[in-house]
């Protein structure tokens, strides 16, 4: 009997504290990265209300200016890190988005 006292105390502890963890996470910002190289031509501003597939940063290609980073969650734009006439990589985080809750 104290063993499965033990046992349900336990699995209690657990399933709270991965309930925690993962409310926790839920205000966490995603970060964006680039999937091009290039300079920046124009950056999303902090604040800014954006939808899966926004356009958050253009820069500049051979072939004239490109989508480098596009939202990957609903949510607002909490930080950016480069201004217009930086040089990005491919795989830099550039901007920072809070989802919002559905």
């Amino acid at each position: 009997m104290f063993r499965r006292k033990t046992a349900i105390l336990l699995l209690t502890l657990v399933m709270v504290a991965v309930i925690g963890a993962w409310s926790a996470s839920a205000g966490a910002l995603v970060d964006q990265r680039s999937v091009l190289s290039g300079h920046v031509l124009s950056v999303v501003t902090p604040g800014t209300a954006v939808q899966e597939g926004t356009v958050l940063v253009v820069v500049g290609t051979i072939t004239g200016p490109v989508p480098a980073v596009r939202a990957t969650v609903d949510g607002v734009v909490k930080e950016v890190m480069i201004s217009p006439g930086d040089i990005i990589r491919q795989g830099d985080t550039v901007v920072r988005i809070e989802p919002s809750r559905k």
